[in-house]
């Protein structure tokens, strides 16, 4: 049953006993879930019309760089960026069927990031592995 008419709701989760877990137990879940990619997947991702979005905080993306034509959200706003239903939404945050790759620093937070996505019904919603420093030592594109 949807709660609000014509709005798809995210797949059920099951309740799991409030049972304490460490984050890198939590992380090895999350990841389950995802279907991860590398950097050249990621790149071949964003050329066949799929969305990067740069999480990092601004002084990493200052010192290293950014990846050219990635939108950049902070994580504080991503879901409200990213929901196509969203009133805050991005133009680029135009479907739920949208390919989204989520890329961090070292892709960790990213995973995390895409858990939140895929719990909003973005379905597409994955992470790189290693993040913007796998990226950037696959020698893909980067503007100082």
């Amino acid at each position: 049953m949807n709660i609000i008419p014509g709005v798809p709701t995210a797949p059920a989760i099951a309740a799991e006993p409030l049972t304490p877990v460490g984050i890198d137990e939590f992380l090895e879940r999350v990841r389950r879930g995802l279907d991860r990619v590398t950097p050249r997947q990621a790149y071949e991702i964003d050329r066949s019309g799929g969305l990067l979005v740069d999480i990092r905080y601004a002084a990493l993306r200052e010192r290293d760089g950014l990846i050219p034509g990635a939108l950049v959200v902070e994580r504080n706003e991503l879901e409200w960026r990213l929901d196509p239903h969203g009133s805050h939404r991005a133009p680029q945050a135009v479907s739920h069927d949208l390919e989204i790759v989520i890329v961090c620093n070292e892709g960790y937070a990213s995973s995390l990031a895409a858990h939140s996505l895929r719990q909003l019904g973005l379905r597409h919603a994955t992470d790189l592995v290693g993040g913007f420093q796998a990226w950037k030592a696959d020698g893909l594109p980067v503007a100082e």
